[in-house]
């Protein structure tokens, strides 16, 4: 990986899952069901419209209330889900700490587990041999490695295979609430492990609860809720939010107050406007021309990248464009123009982000920039989110 390149990119991410709530009695049933339009399950969207970069070298945190998805994101990004739609680019290798002991065999020695746990880790019987003693001292376990795994207490369990893991050779790892296994005295040990690698700067990304550990280890922490992405912010601020979230009382304000805006604001977007139009929610026929105009606080001179979001009024994604392909700077209003405006009659929401030239920093993000109507007089129903204008012969 060179300096300038990040370690994580995430676009556009979604990721829901289908709940089955009813089992058919048989095959007849489920033809039945079929013909009458009747699904056997629910869908849950786990994640929407999730994006960010994380930068190599870089402790980068996630948080979150339980269910927010923050398990699901760290899945996705090791691949173990794949997602719905969406952009997850990885570079370098990745090592995920998620589910700690996967792969252990209960019926085998402790010894033996760890030979095994290494050799799906990709080293061979030599470097296990040469690691071993290291393993067993880290885990403090000498006294119980030749006990069967399935005599061990859950905690053990925990601390042979944290002990086995941090000997992967990565550039990024995954660490889901690593810093909970164990004793006082073995998360001591972990706390050591942990600022060893920031101090070597290691990227690696945490989900956890802990906000102590969110303000002591994370350069950067990204709050998720209700399966959304609020926000990167400064880990202070995080901790803030995080806070807010677990306070009943105030989930009513978060959209309003946390949701709309963040960025460095290094630049910052004065007004976004449709086809020049000072009206609070613009109207635009579909089939004619379509016209974003970005206009910024003119402060400093800087390349940048803008990038837009299309959503529906259900809050569906219709599409992004950015302008990593074309040379922008801050001092001019940029334009987004479309000759022919694709989108079917409603409600649309734009979605607008400004960049630096290398994708490394957010100047300004703002999830509400403006609403505007599409309109078509000429048809009164239209299937799908846009035309295609093709011909039928």
């Amino acid at each position: 990986m060179s300096d300038k390149e990040p370690a994580i990119i995430v676009r556009d991410l979604h990721k829901s899952f289908k709940l089955p709530h009813e089992q058919h009695s048989g095959i007849k049933q489920r033809i039945i069901n079929i013909f009458k339009g009747v699904k056997g399950y629910e869908t849950q969207r786990v994640l929407k419209n999730i994006s960010f970069e994380i930068k190599k070298g870089e402790f980068f945190g996630i948080v979150g209330r339980n269910g927010s998805g923050k398990s699901t994101l760290l899945k996705l990004l090791a691949g173990t889900y794949v997602p719905n739609s969406g952009l997850i680019q990885v570079n370098g290798s990745l090592t995920p700490f998620i589910e700690l002991g996967v792969g252990f065999n209960p019926e085998l020695t402790g010894r033996e587990n760890v030979f095994l746990n290494g050799a799906l880790l990709g080293f061979s019987k030599k470097e296990m041999e040469e690691m071993y003693n290291s393993i067993v001292e880290f885990a403090e376990l000498e006294k119980f490695m030749d006990q069967k795994l399935k005599n061990y207490s859950s905690g053990m369990q925990v601390r042979l295979a944290f002990s086995i893991a941090i000997r992967a050779q990565s550039d990024i790892l995954i660490l889901d609430e690593v810093l909970a296994v164990g004793d006082e005295a073995f998360q001591k040990k972990c706390t050591e492990y942990f600022l060893k690698i920031k101090k070597q700067k290691q990227t690696v990304v945490l989900v956890t609860h802990d906000m102590t550990s969110i303000e002591r280890f994370c350069d950067r922490v990204l709050v998720l809720h209700e399966s959304k992405a609020i926000g990167i912010f400064g880990t202070h601020e995080g901790k803030k939010m995080y806070n807010q979230l677990n306070r009943p009382d105030t989930l009513p304000d978060i959209p309003t107050v946390i949701n709309r805006r963040w960025g460095t604001e290094k630049v910052k977007i004065a007004n976004v406007n449709v086809n020049h139009s000072k009206a609070k929610i613009p109207t635009v026929k579909q089939g004619e021309p379509l016209s974003i105009t970005i206009e910024f606080e003119k402060k400093v001179t800087l390349p940048i990248i803008v990038g837009l979001g299309f959503h529906d009024e259900t809050d569906i994604y219709i599409s992004g464009p950015n302008s990593v392909n074309e040379k922008l700077f801050s001092n001019t209003d940029v334009i987004y123009h479309v000759n022919k405006n694709p989108l079917n009659p409603g409600r649309y929401r734009l979605e607008v982000a400004v960049l630096d030239d290398e994708q490394l920093e957010e100047y300004d993000h703002i999830i509400d920039a403006i609403n505007f109507e599409v309109i078509n007089p000429q048809v009164e129903d239209k299937y799908g989110k846009i035309d295609l204008f093709g011909d039928w012969k």
